[in-house]
């Protein structure tokens, strides 16, 4: 079984790290976990990233937090293997590209959105995306 991380100390994975080739779920089982453990932090689970990963698995947040709770990282990929194995790949492909490609939908966040980039890194415009600015904030990129 993988032991959860602190939250409260430390990140969770990058969002760009995968299991069975699908990007956010390292992400989120480490949030899943910590959750589950009471060390979620500031980290919100399941937040609106999650929500699009799991109606693509299929899963409700709890079924989820429980099965990434019992099982190690390696068993966990082996089981998402198995469970998207009849998954069209333009399917997976989208779902992947969904989460990497998800900007602000609103004008409110957008703002937020440039000024937490400026904040960090005024002169990377090419981060454009939640993952992306997720990486930064958080030291993965």
């Amino acid at each position: 079984m993988q032991s959860s991380l602190d939250l409260t100390t430390q990140n969770p994975r990058s969002p760009l790290e995968t299991f069975a080739g699908i990007v956010w779920l390292p992400r989120m089982a480490d949030k899943a976990r910590a959750d589950k453990a009471g060390h979620l932090g500031d980290y919100m689970y399941p937040c609106p990233m999650d929500k699009i990963m799991l109606e693509f698995l299929e899963l409700d947040a709890e079924k989820f937090s429980d099965l990434v709770s019992g099982h190690s990282d390696e068993k966990l990929s082996q089981w998402f293997k198995i469970h998207i194995k009849n998954t069209p790949r333009d399917d997976l492909k989208k779902a992947n590209q969904e989460l990497l490609s998800k900007q602000p939908d609103t004008p409110e966040k957008w703002a937020k959105f440039e000024r937490l980039r400026e904040t960090l890194a005024p002169d990377r415009k090419d981060i454009d995306t939640w993952a992306k600015l997720i990486d930064l904030e958080e030291g993965h990129a």
